[in-house]
C-alpha cells in the first residue's frame, strides 16, 4: 500500500474563488482571513457573542438581521465600515458586544468564504490567534479526515497574511496528526518557518493599508499567535464556540 495514500490529505487554497463546492464533502474546512474576518469572529466569541451569522453579501446580512431582532450588525466592504454597522475589526467590535450578543457579520472576503463552504463535513474559522486550539480540536474530533485550509484572499488575489496564517495552522496540525501535505500546504508551512509574524502582517499589502488607517493595534492583535482557545465552528449556518 502507498503510505502517503493511507494518510489524510492537507491542502491549502490561496483564495476563496478557488473553492469547488463539489469537492467539499468529507473534508474538514478551515477558512482563514487574518485581517480581519476570522480573527474578529474568534475574538467576538471570546468577548461575549453567543452566535455569529456569516453573511454572504449585504442583502443576506439585511435578511439575517431582520430575522434576528436585537442582533448586532457589523461589517465592512473593501476595508470600509458599512454605514449604520458596528466596526468589523476585532478590538473595536468587542467594545460593542454584551454577554450573549448575537452578531450578524459581513465582510468583503472572509464571511463569503465561510458561507461558500457549508457543504463540507465541518467548517471552522481559523486565525493566527486560535491555531493551536483549532489544531488540537480537529485532531480530537476529526482524526483521519482530510483537511482543506481556505485562504480568503482579497477580491481574487492571494493575501500574504492569510497564507502565513495557513502555514502556521499547517504546522500546528502536523504536530497533532499525520497528514499528507500537498505542495500548497508545504509551501505555506515553509513560508512561516522562522518568520516574524507581526512584521510580515505589517509588510503585507492589506497590512500597509490598514496601518495607514490607524489600525496598528488591531494588526498586532491578529498577529498574536495561539493567544485564544476559542474554536468557532459552523452549525446550521451560524458560527458558535466548539465544545470538546
Amino acid at each position: 500500500m502507498n503510505e502517503t495514500a493511507a494518510r489524510p490529505s492537507l491542502h491549502v487554497l490561496v483564495r476563496r474563488e478557488d473553492i469547488d463546492a463539489s469537492r467539499l464533502d468529507g473534508r474538514v474546512v478551515v477558512v482563514i482571513d487574518v485581517l480581519f474576518a476570522t480573527s474578529t469572529i474568534v475574538h467576538a466569541l471570546a468577548s461575549g457573542a453567543s452566535r455569529v451569522y456569516p453573511a454572504f453579501d449585504a442583502d443576506d446580512a439585511r435578511r439575517a438581521a431582520a430575522a434576528r431582532p436585537g442582533a448586532l450588525v457589523a461589517g465592512e466592504y473593501l476595508a470600509q465600515t458599512l454605514p449604520e454597522h458596528a466596526p468589523a475589526t476585532p478590538l473595536a467590535l468587542a467594545t460593542c458586544l454584551r454577554d450573549g450578543s448575537e452578531l450578524v457579520y459581513f465582510t468583503t472576503n472572509g464571511t463569503r468564504a465561510i458561507a461558500a463552504c457549508e457543504g463540507a463535513a465541518a467548517v471552522y474559522a481559523g486565525a493566527l490567534t486560535n491555531a493551536a486550539a483549532l489544531a488540537k480540536h480537529i485532531a480530537a474530533t476529526h482524526p483521519g479526515v482530510p483537511a482543506l485550509l481556505v485562504c480568503a484572499g482579497s477580491v481574487g488575489r492571494l493575501c500574504l497574511e492569510d497564507f502565513i496564517g495557513a502555514g502556521h495552522l499547517v504546522r500546528a496540525l502536523r504536530a497533532k496528526g499525520d497528514y499528507a501535505l500537498t505542495d500548497a500546504a508545504m509551501a505555506a508551512a515553509f513560508a512561516v518557518g522562522g518568520a516574524d509574524i507581526d512584521q510580515l502582517l505589517n509588510a503585507s499589502r492589506v497590512g500597509r493599508m490598514l496601518s495607514r488607517a490607524g489600525l496598528d493595534d488591531e494588526i498586532a492583535h491578529a498577529a498574536a499567535c495561539d493567544s485564544s482557545a476559542v474554536v468557532p465552528v459552523l452549525r446550521d449556518g451560524v458560527l458558535v464556540r466548539a465544545t470538546a
